[in-house]
């Protein structure tokens, strides 16, 4: 069974990055989470980095606020996926180092990078990105897919009537 690391840089960030554990639980993906800081404990972020496809995880997912620097340092390390989410923190500039952090990735170190406080698409497109060796997961997506479709019409037939 394949399996997705949350991690972020502070419990801050958890509001935001539970929507991706929420999400990846709704396609029973099992999720490992834990608190990450490329800054505070960077040997904590060394050893993840070096270890998570040992210990079977098929792809990260990394929230950071501020300078954000925990998506890519992991991505440098690791050679997982990495799907980073930037996250408007108290001390941000409106999110936008962030992003730009994240975002901005030298080549050869990619990083995917969703919305603002987007953990909720790093969760799919990490079950996206599993799916496409699992059946199991695919068939669950999707599943997941087709109920965004006949929301879409219901709220469209909603809106005529």
């Amino acid at each position: 069974m394949s399996k997705v690391a949350v991690i972020m840089g502070s419990t801050s960030d958890l509001p935001i990055m539970q929507e991706a554990i929420d999400i990846l639980k709704g396609f029973d993906i099992e999720v490992e989470v834990d608190i990450v800081s490329a800054h505070r404990t960077p040997e904590k972020m060394f050893e993840f980095g070096k270890t998570a496809h040992e210990k079977g995880i098929s792809v990260i997912i990394a929230g950071a606020g501020g300078a954000a620097h925990l998506p890519g340092m992991v991505a440098s390390l690791s050679p997982l996926p990495v799907i980073g989410v930037p996250v408007k923190s108290r001390n941000s500039i409106d999110g936008w180092d962030s992003v730009l952090s994240i975002l901005q990735m030298p080549g050869g170190v990619p990083v995917a990078t969703v919305a603002l406080d987007g953990a909720k698409n790093a969760g799919i497109l990490a079950a996206q990105i599993i799916g496409s060796s699992d059946k199991c997961v695919l068939d669950k997506i999707l599943v997941y897919k087709q109920g965004l479709k006949e929301k879409v019409i219901k709220g469209a037939e909603e809106v005529k009537s």
